[in-house]
C-alpha cells in the first residue's frame, strides 16, 4: 500500500502518536488553518470482501457525524472526515497528552486525584448523553491527560446515537471486555447506563490497579466474567466506595445517571454531604435457578442461626447492651430511594414504623456512650429488625425515605455487616463495615454515624 504523507492537499502527517486495532492516530499539520491536528487513520478489514469494507466506511462516516455533535471542553472535538486511498481519515483536535492507561503503568492513583479526573470525564459524558450519544468504549486508553492537567475523553469511534440503526454485524460486540457493562457483555444494546458502568470500571482500575473483573489471557473468559457481573469488591477507594458500588451495580436501572454521578463527585471534592448512603451494598449478579435455591437455603439457615444467637445473647449478656467479644457484630443498611425492594405480596401500603414490638423485639437497655449504642445496634441485626429500626430517628427515616417494609425487604438478601475499627468523637462514630451477601461474597467500606439522644437513649440520626 502506498505510503501517504499528505491528505487532501491540506494535512501533512508528521508522526504516529497512538493506535490500536481500529487504526493509527497521527499528529498532523493543517496548512489551511495553520494548526496542529490529530488524524485517525481507520483500517478496513482485509480479505473479507467489498461489503465489509463498505460497512467499515459507513461506520467511520457515522462516527464523525455522531462525535461532531459534541463540543465540550473535556471531549476531543471532531472536525471532519476524509476519504483517501479507499479508507477514511478522521480529523480531530490534538491534545498533547498521555493516556490514563499509560499513567497507570506507574501504579494506582490517589482517591482525590481520581475524583478530580472523574468530574471532568462526567461533565463531558453527561453532555454526550443529553445529546443522545452513547460512547460504548470508555476505558483508560480513551482517557487523555493533558500536559496542563486537562482531562478529555476521546474515541467515540464505536459509539452510536441512541435509536440509530446499528451497522455492526449481527452478534458483534463492540467495546473492551474488561470495562463492559454486564448487559452489553450479554449482547444487549448499549445505553447511557452502560457508559456509567464503564466509567465506574475505569475509575476502579485507576484506584485499585486492576480491573473489576480481574485479568484473563483469553478475552472470551473475560467476556464471560463481564456477562455475569461478578466483580472484585474495591478496597482502596475510600470515600468513593459508595458511589463506585452504585456505578458498578449489575442492574442498569439502579445506577445513577452521568449527571447525578457528576453532582456526587463535586460534593465529595468539596467535602459536602452527598445523597448516597455510605452503606450502599455492592452490586449483585443475576444467578441461575440452582443458585437461587441455594440462596434461599442460606438465608433460612442464616436467619435461624441469628435467632439462636439473639436468644443466647439476651440470656447471657442482656445488661451490657453489647455482644460478647467473640460474637460477630452486624448492622442493617437502610435502602436508598433509588433501590426499590421487590414488590410485596400484600397490597397494604408501607408503614413508616414497624409492627408493635413484642418481648422478642425489645431494644436493649440504654447505652452510656454513642459507640456503645452503635455496637448495640449492630448486635440487633439481622435477627431483630424491629428493634433495629426503632434505633433510627424519625429524621433518619424521613431523610432516607425509609419504612419498615423497605428496611426488612432489603435485608432478605443479606446476612449482615461485620463491624470493626469503631472510633468515637463526640456524638460522631465511625466504623469499618464488611458486608456479607446471602449468596456469598463480601466487601468492606467505612461509614460515619451521627448519634443523638432521645428519651435517654442514643439513636442513629444520620449516616455518611
Amino acid at each position: 500500500m502506498e505510503e501517504i504523507r499528505r491528505l487532501a492537499d491540506r494535512f501533512d502527517l508528521i508522526e504516529p502518536v497512538g493506535g490500536g486495532s481500529m487504526g493509527t492516530v497521527w499528529r498532523a499539520r493543517d496548512d489551511n488553518l495553520e494548526r496542529t491536528v490529530a488524524v485517525k487513520e481507520l483500517l478496513l478489514p482485509h480479505g473479507q470482501g467489498e461489503q465489509k469494507a463498505d460497512e467499515a466506511k459507513n461506520r467511520a462516516l457515522r462516527e464523525a457525524r455522531i462525535a461532531a455533535r459534541l463540543v465540550h471542553p473535556h471531549a476531543i472535538t471532531v472536525f471532519g472526515v476524509i476519504d483517501e486511498q479507499d479508507r477514511p481519515w478522521i480529523i480531530m483536535e490534538y491534545l498533547p497528552s498521555t493516556s490514563l492507561a499509560d499513567k497507570l503503568r506507574d501504579g494506582p492513583m490517589e482517591v482525590d486525584d481520581v475524583i478530580r479526573l472523574a468530574i471532568q470525564l462526567c461533565s463531558a459524558l453527561a453532555a454526550a448523553h443529553r445529546a443522545g450519544i452513547v460512547h460504548r468504549d470508555i476505558k483508560p486508553g480513551n482517557v487523555l491527560l493533558g500536559d496542563d492537567d486537562t482531562v478529555k475523553i476521546t474515541d467515540f469511534g464505536i459509539s452510536r446515537a441512541m435509536g440509530d440503526v446499528q451497522l455492526t454485524a449481527t452478534g458483534e460486540i463492540s467495546g473492551t471486555p474488561a470495562f463492559l457493562a454486564p448487559e452489553v457483555a450479554r449482547g444487549e444494546d448499549a445505553t447511557s447506563a452502560s457508559d456509567v458502568f464503564s466509567l465506574g470500571a475505569t475509575l476502579y482500575t485507576a484506584l485499585e490497579g486492576g480491573t473489576p473483573y480481574g485479568t484473563a489471557e483469553n478475552p472470551i473468559a473475560l467476556l464471560y466474567r463481564a456477562s455475569s457481573g461478578e466483580i472484585t469488591p474495591p478496597t482502596k477507594s475510600g470515600i468513593l466506595t459508595p458511589l463506585l458500588n452504585r456505578l458498578l451495580d449489575v442492574r442498569p436501572d439502579s445506577r445513577p445517571t452521568m449527571t447525578e454521578t457528576e453532582r456526587e463527585l463535586r460534593a465529595l471534592a468539596a467535602g459536602e454531604p452527598t445523597t448516597l448512603v455510605a452503606e450502599e451494598p455492592p452490586p449483585k449478579a443475576r444467578k441461575g435457578m440452582l443458585v437461587g435455591v441455594l440462596v434461599v437455603f442460606l438465608v433460612l439457615a442464616a436467619a435461624a442461626a441469628a435467632a439462636v444467637v439473639v436468644v443466647l445473647n439476651r440470656d447471657d449478656d442482656t445488661s451490657a447492651g453489647t455482644p460478647p467479644a467473640s460474637q460477630s457484630q452486624s448492622v442493617a443498611p437502610s435502602p436508598t430511594t433509588s433501590a426499590e425492594p421487590p414488590p410485596s405480596s400484600s397490597p397494604a401500603p408501607p408503614s413508616s414504623s414497624p409492627p408493635p414490638a413484642t418481648s422478642s423485639s425489645a431494644p436493649p437497655p440504654p447505652a452510656e456512650t454513642p459507640s456503645q449504642a452503635l455496637s448495640a445496634y449492630y448486635a440487633l441485626i439481622p435477627g431483630n429488625l424491629q428493634a433495629g429500626f426503632a434505633t433510627l430517628t424519625d429524621n433518619f427515616k424521613r431523610t432516607k425515605n425509609q419504612s419498615f417494609e423497605r428496611y426488612s425487604n432489603f435485608w432478605k438478601e443479606y446476612r449482615g455487616v461485620a463491624v470493626s475499627n469503631i472510633a468515637e468523637s463526640g456524638n460522631t462514630v465511625s466504623a469499618t463495615l464488611t458486608y456479607t451477601r446471602a449468596a456469598g461474597g463480601t466487601t468492606t467500606e467505612k461509614a460515619t454515624f451521627v448519634m443523638v439522644q432521645q428519651d435517654g437513649r442514643w439513636l442513629i440520626d444520620s449516616q455518611r
